[in-house]
């Protein structure tokens, strides 16, 4: 028997702003739908942190037995710098920026994003479509919308008329807002937009002559407003009707509204039954912003290559890190309390290390099956990862208790507690045993240490061709050097 069918799911829906039992449109199955990154800059900490949220949901899943397909895009056609219908695309300033052809800068942003997600031990979507490999579906999107009334062309562009999508729907619905309030806080349109209401918003943008990314379409030259994409992925790898759709709290509104409102249009049906959202990460406290240089990227953390924090950490220890917060709460970044996920995430490693010397006994002191069933209670409550991580400590309890001969466990049930703590920390949370020795780290650190020695005295000697060898092939063994004005350190 499938393991879900044991197990009562609650997630929490943003539509109706309570957790509700998940039941599934086919059963066994789960359709979701996540939104993916804009790759015109390196991946962000805070869209890591959204990821590997929906990564966890992912693995808790598959871990129920269900047959997940998971669809997370790509928006490589680059949506308006401000998330408006005006400015300059993202992709396409980046490339006038750095000159570069706008593939060039998808590509290796792209690539950003996947070397990230590898070392923090993400799994694969089942699906990672682009937007520029969908714009014939975008396009016959904006045709059924037009068709319906819903959308209306003005000089080359298409727009959705959200006042007309409003008088038989309710559009404001899963941000909590109504259109009267909305248009009654918006500056009546200038007489140089060619919308009709203020909220309408772009379909199809016609491009001017500078504008790079540009596709012919039936209304112009131009390129899919940024909302469209989603539904169209969403709806060709999951149906008009599907079971999740997650992202960022900061795509709630406009872009999961408009999302909504554009499947509605289409379909006349509700395109999702649970919609997620992952809340935001703060550093020391405050907004990230690279502006104040209250910054740090994900690769800055595993380097150690950064001024906020001490040392370089681990990506299991990060993410064991963010995980002991729930999706939907703040979560904030500091040296102190990454240091302190660190000693926790030893503690846990080195308990799961010693319960592979356990001993079975005649009879059993412990209540196994109720330690297991409190840990899928955790994750049954709209996968309340904190929780659940306090419930493996209490297994790491049990460990101590059973080496010290203090608590006894049968053969079977000690089976069950190892399968059981083994799968939460590496299937569902994601973690690697990443630990080494504290002999092997020092011998390491000495060995290195003598290493820069010699580099300084060839350099010293004005040996510079050896001071280079040794710098060069401590980069090829994955230790890079760093020099300051206190002397040279390194990180793994």
């Amino acid at each position: 028997m499938p393991l879900y069918k044991s197990q009562t799911l609650k997630i929490y829906n943003s539509l109706s702003g309570e957790k509700e039992t998940f039941t599934p449109i086919h059963e066994g199955n789960v359709g979701m739908y996540v939104c993916g990154p804009t790759v015109y800059s390196n991946v962000h900490l805070g869209n890591v942190r959204t990821f590997m949220s929906f990564d966890v949901i992912f693995r808790y899943f598959l871990h129920l037995d269900y047959k997940v397909r998971y669809v997370r895009n790509i928006t490589d056609v680059g949506h308006i710098v401000d998330d408006v219908d005006e400015g300059e695309d993202k992709i396409a300033k980046k490339a006038r920026l750095e000159q570069l052809e706008p593939m060039e800068v998808v590509q290796r942003y792209t690539v950003d994003f996947h070397d990230i997600l590898n070392a923090f031990n993400f799994l694969p979507p089942s699906i990672e479509p682009t937007a520029t490999g969908h714009i014939i579906e975008q396009i016959e999107i904006i045709k059924t919308i037009i068709d319906k009334g819903i959308g209306y062309e003005a000089n080359g562009s298409v727009y959705f008329d959200v006042v007309k999508f409003n008088e038989t729907n309710h559009y404001g619905r899963l941000s909590g807002r109504n259109i009267e309030d909305m248009l009654a806080n918006t500056r009546d349109l200038d007489g140089q937009s060619d919308k009709r209401n203020p909220q309408d918003f772009a379909l199809w943008k016609k491009a001017e002559p500078q504008h790079i990314m540009r596709w012919p379409s039936p209304w112009s030259d131009g390129f899919p407003g940024w909302h469209l994409e989603c539904t169209a992925m969403s709806t060709k790898y999951l149906g008009n009707h599907f079971d999740i759709h997650g992202g960022g709290m900061d795509l709630k509104f406009p872009h999961h509204e408009c999302e909504i409102a554009q499947n509605e249009a289409c379909t006349g049906q509700t395109p999702v039954n649970y919609w997620m959202h992952a809340n935001m990460l703060t550093l020391n406290g405050k907004k990230m912003a690279k502006s104040t240089g209250n910054n740090i990227l994900p690769r800055e953390i595993l380097t150690g290559e950064n001024s906020i924090l001490s040392k370089a950490f681990s990506a299991s220890v990060a993410r064991f890190f963010m995980l002991q917060a729930h999706y939907r709460s703040i979560l904030d970044f500091s040296d102190d309390a990454i240091v302190a996920a660190e000693k926790g995430y030893k503690r846990l490693m080195e308990a799961i290390d010693a319960a592979k010397d356990l001993v079975a006994s005649p009879n059993s002191t412990i209540d196994i099956a109720g330690w297991k069933q409190s840990c899928y209670d955790a994750m049954n409550d709209d996968f309340n990862t904190p929780i659940m991580i306090a419930q493996l400590f209490e297994g790491v309890r049990f460990i101590n208790l059973l080496k010290e001969g203090k608590e006894i466990l049968t053969a079977e049930d000690l089976k069950t507690f190892t399968a059981t703590i083994n799968g939460f920390v590496f299937d569902v949370l994601g973690l690697e045993d990443e630990k080494v020795s504290d002999s092997t780290n020092d011998k390491l650190e000495g060995t290195v240490n003598m290493l820069i020695e010699m580099r300084k005295q060839a350099r010293d000697n004005k040996n510079f061709a050896m001071s280079d060898q040794i710098r060069d092939q401590l980069i090829a063994l994955g230790i890079q050097l760093k020099d300051g004005k206190e002397g040279t350190t390194f990180s793994i």
